[in-house]
């Protein structure tokens, strides 16, 4: 199953769900209501007539549409709330779980550490780079949470720091690329807000039944009695149904855990990182339980059961651990590492990167991708086919799916990066000087007009910072510019909404001033956008052939990309528009291209439906390659506007072709 199948099933097994959990709510009201009715009915009941029948009776249209709405109104609303307080990503469950956003410019190994390994992760799967939350607790979890990858943060405990090794995290990480890659993030999101409305029910009945119990007045018993009642059954009604919604959520969770656990051993093609790391928590004295009122509510994003489980696990939100280490290294004796309470000076960065018993990974990697693969369900990619056919594979096939070939690739960008140019990345002045420092024009007069208009609008620390990396930015080759756009992106979201609309008309003033948009430069503002944005969150999307207009845009600039004769313009238009099966003369001119209607475009075409994306992007490409020549620019702008769509493709590989 590839990337665009993921994501579709995903989104599949949202609206199934959505419309499970809407039956449950339906069931609610129609409980509800035959409690109302009941209680009205109890207190009217006549001697010669039976409770059924003084209950049909009760039951009018207008009380029964009441109730309904009444229940539906607490429900939608309670759900809304949650749903627009998570609205920001998923920042507010870190910030809710107690995270605090690691400083990019540490000193401290720990820290230092899982910020290389989820920059490595992040590069290697051609997605933005995740900001990433420390929670104070000495357990061994970690999440991702967010609505995309654009949104996305990584959230992770300070046992899980300390006591992994680098190889262990590197597998955990990689679970959690997989729930941002395949789309369970969004998922997950929801599930809270539906959870929280129906809970809702039971938080009013309590309330309904306090203040019944508390009202004064010489009546009470007969007019406080129904309400009390009427409380107390809101309140079981509510609990009911969070317990059965608790359950949908525990045993979708569970399937999604095993799919990320054979995805890492696929991404990283080592099954001893992420076993190395469940075998810890089982050996933890804490495991990986979390310490924070709100674990209960984001249980099923952890990457470890983060409560205690309850009805012989049958709420447990993840699969039994030793069913999981199985799953991944089916050759298990049992065995546990003894763990002290403090980081293992034993191991060694540079030594956990690639283990030390080779050989032996080697034997068992093939068997245990093998199990993995089975267990994800479709997931049939194992490591080791990737790794044989990894130099056929195109840029197509490559998305969604992380190697050990783009994780060195990523090491290997990473350290072509100056040190000047790594450090300022990671500083939200200096990161925005670094973007504006990758607009700059190659013409001197231009450069010239360009670094004026800077001096007068831009932050003066932001000018300074630019200045004191002019001199590095002529050596950065452009196929570094996409890493480091990566790089600079946790940082640029430190930024005031004041300073980013700043931030963002500087850029547009830099593309500008030579009066004419090179495409590079707006594909690079894009990311910048796509990546600090919030994105529209819909769950119907787009068929392909609702788009033409939008298509027809995009591969008019594709086609004008890198061509200065209107023919080979028009060749690369034909090809494109072959694969849409659209009209093949419908090549747009330059002066109907501008910044606006490109936006517009990617901003529909990004709600394609995912099976819809595929063709869009071979249209792409069969522009690129109608000449069989592929330049580096032309690859990185692909890769750029792939961003845009929500594809992300790994660094393209030595000799790799886009399709």
């Amino acid at each position: 199953m590839n990337f665009f199948e993921h994501q579709d099933r995903a989104r599949r097994n949202t609206k199934k769900l959505v419309l499970l959990l809407l039956l449950a709510v339906l069931s609610l009201i129609a409980i509800t209501i035959v409690l109302v009715v009941f209680l009205l009915s109890y207190g009217k009941l006549q001697t010669d007539e039976s409770i059924a029948q003084h209950m049909l009776n009760t039951a009018n249209l207008e009380l029964i549409v009441s109730v309904g709405l009444g229940v539906l109104a607490v429900v939608s609303l309670g759900s809304l709330y949650k749903l627009s307080q998570l609205g920001a990503g998923g920042k507010v469950v870190a910030e809710a779980m107690g995270g605090r956003l690691l400083n990019i410019q540490t000193r401290d190994a720990d820290e230092r550490k899982i910020l290389n390994v989820v920059e490595e992760m992040a590069i290697a799967g051609g997605t933005a780079v995740p900001p990433v939350y420390l929670i104070d607790d000495d357990s061994i979890n970690a999440f991702a949470a967010g609505y995309k990858g654009q949104d996305a943060v990584i959230g992770i405990t300070r046992g899980c720091i300390r006591l992994l090794n680098r190889e262990e995290l590197q597998g955990v990480i990689a679970h959690e690329f997989s729930h941002i890659l395949h789309g369970d993030m969004r998922l997950n999101i929801r599930l809270v807000g539906i959870l929280h409305g129906i809970l809702l029910i039971g938080i009013a009945g309590y309330y309904l039944m306090r203040t019944a119990a508390f009202s004064g007045g010489s009546d009470r018993r007969n007019n406080g009695l129904p309400f009390l009642a009427l409380g107390l059954g809101l309140m079981v009604i509510g609990y009911s149904g969070t317990f059965f919604g608790n359950l949908i959520k525990a045993a979708v969770s569970r399937q999604r855990e095993y799919l990320a656990d054979s995805s890492a051993v696929q991404y990283t093609r080592n099954p001893f990182g992420i076993s190395g790391a469940l075998k810890k928590i089982a050996a933890h004295s804490q495991g990986s339980l979390l310490q924070n009122e709100h674990a209960p509510e984001f249980s099923h994003m952890f990457f470890g059961q983060g409560v205690k489980m309850a009805f012989g696990g049958m709420m447990a939100t993840h699969p039994p651990l030793e069913d999981r280490i199985r799953r991944v290294e089916p050759n298990w004796d049992g065995s546990l590492p003894t763990l002290d309470d403090g980081y293992n000076t034993a191991d060694d960065d540079t030594a956990d990167q690639y283990g030390t018993d080779d050989d032996k990974r080697k034997a068992m990697l093939g068997a245990a991708v093998a199990v993995g693969a089975a267990i994800g369900q479709g997931h049939q990619t194992s490591a080791t086919s990737t790794q044989s056919t990894m130099a056929e594979a195109s840029a197509m096939d490559c998305i969604g799916v992380l190697t050990e070939e783009h994780v060195a690739e990523a090491q290997n960008t990473l350290a072509e990066i100056p040190d000047a140019i790594r450090e300022a990345a990671h500083e939200p002045f200096s990161a925005r000087a670094l973007v504006y420092g990758l607009l700059l024009d190659a013409n001197e007069q231009v450069q010239a007009a360009q670094l004026q208009q800077l001096k007068e609008k831009a932050h003066p620390a932001s000018y300074k910072a630019l200045e004191n990396i002019l001199s590095e930015l002529p050596r950065i080759g452009r196929q570094l510019h996409l890493p480091i756009l990566d790089l600079c992106l946790p940082a640029l979201k430190q930024q005031s909404p004041q300073q980013y609309q700043i931030f963002k008309r500087n850029m547009i003033i830099l593309i500008r001033a030579d009066k004419h948009v090179d495409i590079f430069e707006w594909a690079l503002y894009r990311i910048v956008c796509h990546g600090l944005e919030p994105q529209r969150d819909s769950l119907s999307r787009y068929k392909l052939k609702q788009t033409q207009g939008a298509c027809q845009l995009l591969i008019s600039v594709m086609a004008r990309a890198g061509h200065d004769d209107e023919q080979e313009s028009l060749r690369a238009y034909a090809a494109a528009a072959k694969e849409l099966d659209i009209p093949a003369v419908g090549l747009l001119p330059e002066e109907q291209i501008n910044l606006q209607l490109l936006d517009k475009a990617l901003e529909q075409l990004n709600l394609l439906r995912p099976l819809d994306k595929p063709r869009l992007l071979k249209a792409m490409a069969a522009s690129i390659n109608h000449d069989g020549e592929v330049t580096a620019t032309e690859a990185e702008l692909f890769r750029a506007i792939a961003d845009s769509l929500d594809c992300p493709i790994p660094p393209l590989l030595k000799g790799q072709k886009l399709v």
